[in-house]
């Protein structure tokens, strides 16, 4: 029941910034994390960041800390992906996904996931 929908992907030149979005339907405990991953051609998924429910609680990716912001906005039920400073290297796909209870940083532990948007970085 639970549905994940990741907006926001596209084109941006390196230095550039970007906003992805993950609307979700069906999350109704009051205790979750919802969290991005990446995967980029011939690598490993990876998280990249997450937040929890109900308190607001991040976690970022060592890497990704400082140029990229997770948030979140409860009336629209909807996370972001706020990405600034964008390099080739940043160039994957970006996948939204859930699962119930705190953060864990394996994409195993995550049940629920859309079907990922596409960021590309140019040099």
């Amino acid at each position: 029941q639970v549905q994940l929908v990741e907006s926001g992907g596209g084109l941006v030149q390196a230095g550039g910034s970007l906003r992805l979005s993950c609307t979700a339907s069906g999350l109704t405990a009051m205790s979750y994390t919802m969290a991005w991953f990446r995967q980029a051609v011939g690598k490993e998924r990876e998280m990249v960041a997450a937040i929890s429910w109900p308190y607001g609680s991040t976690y970022y990716t060592a890497s990704m800390k400082g140029r990229f912001t997770i948030s979140r906005d409860d009336n629209k039920n909807t996370v972001y992906l706020q990405m600034s400073s964008l390099k080739p290297e940043d160039t994957a796909v970006y996948y939204c996904a859930a699962r119930w209870r705190d953060y864990d940083i394996s994409q195993r532990a995550y049940p629920y996931w859309g079907q990922g948007t596409r960021v590309t970085v140019s040099s």
